[in-house]
């Protein structure tokens, strides 16, 4: 409703019309400008003309589509000035999109800085790496439910949790460890676990060192599990490497 009103010339006195044209049975056609008749200073004007004309202006500027360089070179001179980029900092520079903008055109805002040759100083690798692990998650849940179909058992799939009901009776959780370098040199993965309702099976995966594909995978169930976290490394205590499973 506000932006309406802050476009609506009647508020300077004129008086625009023809913007749409409808037929019956017809979907609704937005004119060119040009085709719009126009009957200036109909009204008695509540609005200056400037004031409006401005606020116009910052709205085609707003509602402007940049360009990937446009976008980019802005951030450019936002860094240039302030030496320091940030999510807050880019939201309250006057005519640079938002960071959301460059989220969503460059997948994160990280991504963004590594186009511009913006360092911030620490190692967001992790970002790509659960980005990735995402988008492979449902292929390696529907592969999972699958395999356990075709052995006989019956799934249901809770779409909002991800949980998977086996024969109706006992409910697991897939979860994808992210594989990472010690400071010794030595891989490990760090499992979080589901603690509100937990499953009475988690699923946990071990990635490979590129985080690329599945190594191998634990079977957790509920009664052996403690706080929300478990930590694996490359060997692990008797209870938990006695059996793990090939991916």
């Amino acid at each position: 409703m506000v932006h309406q009103i802050l476009i609506n010339e009647k508020y300077i006195g004129n008086n625009v019309y023809n913007r749409i044209s409808f037929k019956l049975k017809k979907m609704r056609v937005r004119n060119a400008p040009d085709m719009w008749v126009r009957s200036d200073a109909a009204f008695q004007a509540v609005v200056d003309a400037e004031s409006f004309f401005v606020a116009r202006g910052i709205i085609q500027e707003r509602n402007r589509v940049f360009t990937d360089e446009e976008m980019l070179a802005k951030l450019r001179q936002l860094h240039a000035q302030h030496r320091e980029l940030s999510a807050s900092l880019i939201d309250d520079a006057d005519g640079v999109p938002t960071s959301s903008s460059f989220r969503n055109r460059f997948g994160s805002l990280i991504e963004a800085y590594r186009l511009i040759g913006f360092d911030p100083g620490h190692n967001y690798d992790f970002i790509q790496v659960n980005r990735r692990l995402r988008s492979f998650f449902p292929d390696l849940l529907g592969d999972t439910i699958q395999q356990l179909q075709g052995v006989g058992a019956t799934v249901q799939q809770d779409e909002q949790t991800d949980k998977i009901l086996i024969n109706g009776e006992y409910s697991a959780l897939l979860v994808l460890g992210r594989c990472k370098s010690t400071s010794a040199g030595r891989l490990g993965w760090h499992i979080r676990l589901e603690q509100e309702r937990p499953p009475d099976i988690t699923i946990a995966v071990r990635m490979d060192a590129a985080n690329e594909r599945p190594t191998d995978f634990y079977l957790l169930p509920f009664i052996d599990l403690g706080n929300g976290a478990l930590r694996l490394g490359e060997t692990n205590p008797a209870g938990q490497d006695t059996a793990p499973q090939n991916g």
